[in-house]
């Protein structure tokens, strides 16, 4: 089993959603400026994510991703699966006969390694992780309402009336040639 760092990000990016998204859904634009990552690239986690119904998505202003689920019922191991392709095993690489010499001397223990690995993963929940954050001291700053507009009063400001200034590009047409200067 070969986790890369798709796997990696993915995890984490969830990790950042599962943090924030208590108030409104949370824009993948926000995560990948905390994480430093592409939007782009979480564009297509998230699209991974979506199809194997780990993340809800939010079309329009305000919009965003949500859990589909609770935290407590995601695990790493779905997470990783949803966005890395993996085999069952990585002798792809080695000839027909390799690959047979090798399953049968050491097969045993890396199709063991492989199940232990993956009972790890299925273990370690989402609401775990966002646990080991908050015991980090990370919390999940807010996102405050946005300020209300000033309301525009009923009549208009009057405006400063300036002598001999035009208003407009008509009436400056109308002054004589002497008097612009």
């Amino acid at each position: 089993m070969r986790i890369t760092t798709r796997g990696q990000l993915a995890v984490s990016a969830m990790t950042d959603l599962a943090l924030r998204q208590k108030m409104r859904p949370v824009a993948l634009s926000t995560i990948s400026a905390r994480q430093g990552t592409s939007l782009s690239y979480l564009e297509q986690l998230f699209s991974a994510l979506r199809r194997a119904g780990l993340v809800d998505s939010t079309r329009g202003p305000g919009g965003g991703y949500t859990l589909a689920r609770n935290t407590d019922q995601i695990s790493v191991a779905e997470i990783i699966l949803a966005v890395e392709n993996l085999k069952a095993d990585d002798l792809q690489s080695l000839g027909v006969g390799q690959a047979a010499q090798v399953k049968s001397m050491t097969g045993e223990l890396w199709s063991t390694f492989n199940a232990r690995v993956m009972e790890y993963l299925q273990s370690v929940t989402l609401q775990d992780l966002v646990a080991q954050q908050h015991a980090k001291g990370v919390v999940a700053e807010e996102m405050a309402p946005a300020a209300p507009r000033p309301k525009l009063s009923a009549k208009p400001r009057p405006l400063m009336a300036r002598v001999g200034v035009p208003n407009s590009v008509f009436a400056l047409g109308s002054i004589p040639l002497l008097q612009r200067r």
